[in-house]
């Protein structure tokens, strides 16, 4: 009784004073320092002394590590019991996955020889952490053939799969699994088809769900308005928070991200700026550090640097690398070196392993022409070994997510993609297109440039979608980075070329391509 209200001195007196402690008292005590007090070493020292120890104890053990994160001592325990237990197992599985060993958490996967939904959930969950799509999803389909029936964690997890790589197809066939087993009478799976919608780029499908929901919670809400605001839909966005209002749904930090988001997107500063001071006046919010990044991005995508770079030297948070990156990417819109160096002194310092804000620096000496200063930033992230992340784009094809990096060969189709990339670069020159090479940071002849642009994870991926799909389907990309400016003009022009409509999904925003047209108004 004193454990469970938390009166663990008093708890220990009483065992103390037992004359005969059975297994029962011990397993308490220790349950009680484990998930009381949350002190593992007081825990381990009454465990040492435990004369004889069972599995439920030991799944104490194991567990109160897992919680704190001592992975280590867990496993370490963990290796020595010699029958263990489902709980035991799955424990030590979630362990696994908590610490970013997917590996070790197979593994065990494997070997047990008693699995339940906990089990497959976890193991689903743990790859879709750590991006392994493909794996996620046999073990989605191997989990269906042994007869279990997928609960609301398991058809969430596999949503947010989806909505990461912009699997659509898989995502339609789990929304037809879910109409089936009727699965939309909850809010949580519901709002994950919202967002698995939003972010495959079919934002009428994402809208109908929506409105079919009952009882949306502030989840629901944010979802959609998030996914209007990545579309560059800002004033759709704008009305459906002043709806939510109407309907008196309180918003969280999360929902004026996204207000602050779609504002961005649409160059709604007066606006933007607005909403920022109401978060404290009218809801009582407190900005977070990702709204102070917004209202950086929306300054600075604007043109206002200077007004930018003032709102960081008065924000009462130490600035963190989403502000200084935003400012850093103005600066590569508009041209503004100073403001740049500036922005780089800060990120390096901030985090010295991500060469991402050194290629955007050397981007912008590179556009002003001078290449003593790309030769300088190219020789201080080889002093540092600062690498950039290499940029890679993913269509889905038949149900099939496929991946391309740069200058990627790996494809099975390869041959045939660089000659339909071949074709592309033909028929762009055909009419009119000529590359834009100031991005490209090598002090090179222009055709080389060019050459280099040509093989772009994106444009590699569209030439895949060009040969694999029937004329007049959609292609639907996802990449990592932000779309640079001659792939972006090049996708306008291959649209109208090639009559189809492409949907890329860039680190910040989608962009729809139509007949010559993009839906960012070149705003991004």
């Amino acid at each position: 009784m004193y454990v469970e209200f938390g009166d663990i001195g008093m708890a220990r007196q009483v065992f103390n004073e037992m004359p005969e402690r059975d297994s029962v008292a011990w397993t308490i005590l220790i349950g009680g320092y484990v998930n009381r007090c949350c002190d593992m070493n007081a825990a381990r020292r009454l465990f040492d002394q435990m004369p004889e120890k069972d599995i439920v104890v030991m799944n104490v053990m194991i567990g109160g590590y897992v919680k704190l994160g001592d992975v280590d001592a867990a496993n370490e325990m963990f290796s020595k019991v010699a029958t263990k237990d489902l709980l035991m197992c799955n424990t030590m599985m979630g362990g696994y996955v908590k610490n970013w060993d997917v590996g070790a958490a197979y593994r065990l996967f494997v070997e047990m020889t008693e699995r339940d939904m906990v089990s497959w959930n976890t193991m689903i969950g743990g790859f879709i952490q750590t991006g392994r799509f493909k794996e996620a999803t046999e073990l989605f389909h191997r989990m269906q053939t042994e007869n279990l029936r997928p609960n609301d964690v398991t058809i969430v997890g596999m949503l947010r799969a989806c909505s990461q790589v912009g699997a659509l197809d898989m995502g339609k066939w789990l929304h037809a699994y879910v109409d089936r087993n009727r699965y939309l009478v909850n809010v949580v799976v519901g709002t994950s088809l919202v967002d698995m919608y939003c972010k495959c780029g079919v934002l009428e499908c994402a809208e109908q769900i929506f409105d079919q929901l009952h009882d949306k919670d502030v989840t629901a809400w944010n979802a959609m308005i998030t996914g209007f605001a990545m579309h560059g839909k800002s004033v759709k966005a704008l009305e459906l928070f002043r709806q939510m209002q109407h309907e008196r749904i309180q918003p969280n930090e999360v929902t004026f991200v996204g207000v602050l988001c779609a504002c961005t997107h649409g160059g709604l500063v007066d606006e933007g700026k607005q909403y920022f001071h109401s978060m404290v006046s009218e809801f009582g919010l407190t900005p977070q550090l990702e709204h102070y990044g917004c209202m950086v991005d929306l300054l600075g995508r604007a043109g206002l640097l200077e007004e930018a770079y003032d709102f960081i030297k008065g924000m009462p948070l130490a600035p963190h690398t989403g502000v200084w990156g935003a400012l850093l990417g103005a600066c590569k819109i508009h041209g503004n070196i100073e403001l740049a160096e500036c922005a780089i002194k800060h990120l390096i310092e901030l985090d010295k392993e991500d060469g991402g804000y050194c290629a955007i620096l050397s981007n912008i000496y590179a556009k002003a022409g001078r290449w003593d200063d790309v030769a300088k930033v190219r020789a201080l992230m080889k002093e540092r070994g600062i690498e950039k992340k290499p940029g890679c784009s993913s269509i889905e094809v038949d149900g099939k997510v496929h991946e391309f990096g740069v200058g990627d060969k790996t494809h099975p189709r390869s041959e045939e993609i660089y000659t339909m990339l071949k074709e592309i670069s033909r028929r762009l020159t055909m009419h009119g297109y000529v590359a834009r090479t100031s991005e490209v940071f090598f002090d090179v002849e222009e055709e080389e440039k060019e050459h280099a642009l040509c093989f772009h994870s994106e444009k590699l991926a569209i030439a895949f979608g060009l040969i694999s799909t029937k004329k007049g389907v959609m292609l639907r990309i996802v990449k990592n980075l932000r779309v640079c400016d001659d792939c972006h003009a090049a996708t306008k022009l291959i649209s109208k070329i090639f009559e189809r409509d492409l949907i890329i999904r860039d680190r910040s925003r989608f962009h729809h391509f139509r007949q010559g047209i993009c839906s960012c108004g070149d705003y991004w």
